[in-house]
């Protein structure tokens, strides 16, 4: 890509037209990719291929959970001027679930990644979301709980006691505790239970609400997935 090129669409911004007043969706018509380096296009990834990548990526890290990624400081230097990542990851900023290592040992640019207590989509994941799929080029969102997660067991817990949780906890795992509520008393564990129901809802959630997100996936162009990262095999089990 030539630099005049480059110039050129570091110059084009989101261009939204309104799809219906009364519905309030956005309609993207334009992706532009800032600030990519020389040479470096959106992934050629379809949903679907990028979300095979991904759960070949996990089943060779339950195989060889050594693999890493090599060459970093070229890559690093590749990545200067842009990315192009493939995937996009909502996940818990629980230390235990590294998505590049989760995934198989991935590179630096590969994962556009957010995390929270709980992979909650509050504002700012929502608009991290969008940045992905929109102008970076992400064609799949990912949104990834985990087994025996914190923040999840904390929701039950109000759910179910009506505990109070200090500072910004509380209001932290709010969202959280609609999946609870839905899943106290049925069968099987509550918390596992709720773990699953959460991340569905969180995936639901990205759709509904983001306008940008929900065009996208109309058009076929991003999809949109849960998944729950069992912590004791290194699974991670897509959910249909």
């Amino acid at each position: 890509m030539c630099q005049s090129c480059i110039d050129q669409s570091r110059r084009k911004f989101l261009t939204l037209s309104a799809a219906g007043a009364a519905a309030g969706a956005l309609a993207l018509s334009a992706l532009p990719a800032p600030a990519r380096a020389a040479g470096l296009l959106p992934t050629s990834l379809d949903p679907d291929a990028a979300l095979a990548k991904l759960k070949e990526g996990n089943a060779n890290f339950m195989k060889s959970p050594e693999l890493c990624a090599n060459a970093l400081d070229k890559r690093r230097s590749d990545l200067v001027e842009g990315q192009a990542p493939w995937a996009t990851i909502l996940s818990c900023a629980d230390s235990r679930v590294p998505p590049e290592l989760v995934f198989g040992g991935l590179n630096l640019g590969e994962l556009f990644i957010c995390r929270n207590a709980g992979n909650i989509a509050d504002t700012d994941v929502l608009g991290t979301i969008e940045y992905g799929a929109a102008v970076l080029g992400s064609p799949l969102v990912v949104v990834l709980g985990h087994s025996n997660c914190g923040a999840i067991k904390a929701a039950c817990d109000v759910a179910k006691t009506g505990a109070v949780l200090p500072g910004f906890i509380a209001p932290m795992i709010d969202s959280i505790l609609p999946a609870a509520r839905a899943e106290m008393g049925k069968e099987g564990d509550f918390v596992a239970n709720t773990i699953r129901e959460s991340a569905k809802m969180t995936a639901e959630k990205v759709v509904r609400l983001s306008g940008i997100v929900r065009q996208l996936v109309e058009e076929k162009k991003v999809k949109v997935v849960y998944a729950v990262y069992d912590l004791e095999s290194g699974k991670v089990d897509f959910i249909d």
